[in-house]
């Protein structure tokens, strides 16, 4: 099946509504009804600042990359930026990539 790979980087600390941002966007997708999307925790990244945060820097832990991807269809991936486009105190950076997808030897 063709969809969209759509992800998110955002900082393991930061926070949105009360909630952890990458938390904050899985809870939002589960109520949009996408049928699943996860969570990463880098253990070393760098962004637009160019800042390279490392784990082994207790001091910086909290700051590592999180990524948070779905695989949804191209229309769940137009609902669910058109939903984070609604949060005007929200900036996300986010990548989107046509993708095939499918489960091999079960249920489709």
């Amino acid at each position: 099946m063709q969809g969209t790979y759509l992800k998110f980087y955002v900082h393991e600390n930061r926070r949105h509504r009360g909630k952890l941002v990458f938390e904050w966007l899985l809870n939002e997708a589960r109520e949009l009804g996408i049928h699943g999307g996860s969570a990463f925790r880098a253990i070393a990244g760098f962004g637009r600042h160019g800042v390279i945060v490392e784990q082994r820097f207790f001091e910086l832990a909290d700051e590592l990359p999180v990524e948070v991807a779905f695989m949804v269809s191209d229309e769940d991936a137009d609902r669910f930026i058109a939903r984070l486009q609604e949060e005007k105190d929200l900036s996300l950076f986010y990548i989107r990539m046509p993708a095939e997808h499918g489960v091999l030897n079960g249920p489709q």
